[in-house]
């Protein structure tokens, strides 16, 4: 029986004094040992009903509001080990949608960062949850009250846990505006971690640095590395501060996005740092424009590769190291456009409205749906909304793709950002990969507007490099240089941020609001 919240116990078992967990912005550090009593002292405190124990049950949900932190990877093995679920928040919200997510989660416990304490008073206000715990160095102490006074032994749950029991609910909606909870268990969780070892070939001398916070989906790679006995080093991402750690703690790879590897790359001095290290970076979050991957493989002395992956099926599939190399070469250069082809544990498949394969021509444009046991067992009580997204054990993506006859899946679009204009489908990644083209653009998106001729046209949104200059007429001419003429933007406003959600990926919802607020789109 696969439990994930075991993970420690083998490799404190194995590598006691080896560093398990690095928390950057505090500054400290964890070993094998520590962190495996702190998660059993954990497990018995949240379900024990004798000395002070919060006697959960089994099941019960566990919310975590707080940056990345050691507690808070203390608190996904804890849950995991006794038999609950962790609920994690994200802290970017307001306190009206945490309200709301944690009254539909219903959890039992609220364990916070210090550092929320004015939003914990509010929320407390709001929601009904019988038990508040704070940590932190400006904390109260009841998160430390309550390992102290909890017993270190095996927690008597662990051997009666995990494969099909729920493990976490991670909230996803940011594409959307609806906040739902994707329901993962230990097997899930389990098959993804497949899917990142066979992909990422992962090695026992590695140094994972995790990037994207622990409130969503990465957070199972980082276990992953944990998984194999490898340190994890935790950060809120800053660019700097990142070349800094994977020199000092010989980071040999992480995550990263578009956005990411940019600001990274434009760093002062980056030649300085010592990245040698480096084995492997995987991106991911959304299309990374091929200009950008062929400057990261010059500027990296690692390897890269793409994981295609939603909170729903974790990861589905991946762009290898060989692609990437193959296509700098010369050897299927337009594969850099493609998110690659199904991953060890997943089926994947390109299909019309009604299920069918549409034709590996790729031109032929499908829905990806994807079979997997690293998808989740469903949305949280929303039986309705799993029903729409998995049908006869495919789970339908909702983004729009086309297929090649080897399997390479090119991403085009998400169903709902697909702009019509004058009858024609322009898909929106297209037009982004050619604005991407010009040297002075950072990233880019690109929206339908209304258009009282053409029904939509094409608007592009554009975060220029710092120190570096474009005009509109600049950008739509480098667009219609790889482009049809009718593809192209007819409008380009520069902006200093696009606004994305936890993952990374573009909220194009919140660009298209101002425009079609009070007007319908179809699409």
């Amino acid at each position: 029986m696969v439990n994930i919240g075991t993970i420690p116990a083998k490799w404190a078992a194995l590598t006691p004094e080896r560093d398990a967990v690095v928390d950057a912005p505090a500054g400290r550090r964890t070993s094998w040992r520590t962190l495996d009593e702190r998660v059993r002292r954990l497990a018995n405190g949240l379900r024990g009903t004798g000395d002070g124990g919060l006697g959960l049950d089994h099941g019960d949900r566990v919310a975590i509001l707080a940056k990345n932190s050691i507690e808070y990877q203390e608190l996904y093995f804890a849950a995991g080990r006794a038999g609950l679920v962790a609920q994690p928040l994200n802290w970017r919200l307001g306190v009206p949608e945490l309200s709301r997510i944690i009254a539909d989660g219903e959890p039992r416990a609220v364990l916070a960062a210090d550092e929320w304490r004015d939003t914990t008073r509010e929320l407390q206000a709001a929601v009904d949850v019988p038990h508040w715990l704070e940590f932190g160095d400006g904390g109260d102490g009841s998160y430390e009250d309550l390992l102290a006074r909890s017993s270190d032994d095996e927690p008597q749950w662990a051997a009666k846990v995990g494969d099909d029991d729920p493990f976490f609910i991670l909230y996803t909606g940011g594409t959307t505006g609806e906040s739902k909870g994707a329901l993962h268990s230990h097997r899930s969780a389990a098959f993804g971690m497949l899917n990142q070892t066979v992909a990422e070939r992962i090695v026992p001398t590695d140094v994972y640095m995790l990037t994207g916070q622990m409130f969503h989906i990465p957070v199972v790679l980082s276990m992953n590395y944990l998984q194999h006995g490898c340190p994890v080093v935790l950060m809120n991402f800053e660019a700097r501060t990142a070349l800094e750690l994977i020199e000092a703690e010989r980071v040999s790879a992480f995550l990263g996005i578009t956005t990411m590897l940019n600001w990274m790359m434009a760093v002062p001095g980056f030649s300085g740092f010592d990245i040698s290290s480096l084995r492997n970076i995987q991106y991911g979050g959304g299309p990374m424009p091929s200009s950008v991957v062929k400057a990261a493989l010059e500027h990296f002395p690692c390897t890269l590769i793409q994981g295609y992956g939603q909170t729903e099926g974790t990861t589905m599939c991946f762009l290898s190291q060989e692609d990437h190399a193959d296509a700098v070469r010369g050897i299927h250069p337009e594969r850099l456009m493609s998110c690659g082809r199904e991953g060890f544990v997943s089926r994947v498949r390109v299909v019309d409205p009604d299920g069918v394969d549409v034709p590996k021509d790729g031109r032929t444009a499908g829905q990806i749906v994807v079979r997997s046991e690293a998808n989740m067992l469903g949305y949280w009580r929303r039986p309705d909304l799993t029903a729409q997204t998995v049908r006869d054990g495919w789970m339908w993506t909702g983004d729009v793709a086309t297929w090649d006859a080897e399997s390479y899946v090119f991403i085009v679009d998400r169903a709902k950002d697909m702009i019509i204009s004058g009858g024609e489908n322009i898909y929106s990644v297209q037009v982004e990969e050619a604005v991407n083209q010009h040297p002075s653009v950072l990233e880019c998106a690109v929206i339908g507007v209304p258009d009282d001729q053409w029904g939509e046209s094409v608007k592009a949104f554009v975060v220029l490099k710092p120190e570096s200059a474009a005009s509109e007429a600049d950008i739509i001419a480098t667009a219609r240089d790889h482009l049809a003429s009718y593809q192209k933007p007819r409008s380009v406003e520069f902006v200093d941020s696009l606004p994305k959600a936890p993952t990374g990926k573009i909220l194009k919802r919140a660009l298209r609001d101002r425009y079609w607020s009070d007007q319908d789109r179809s699409v």
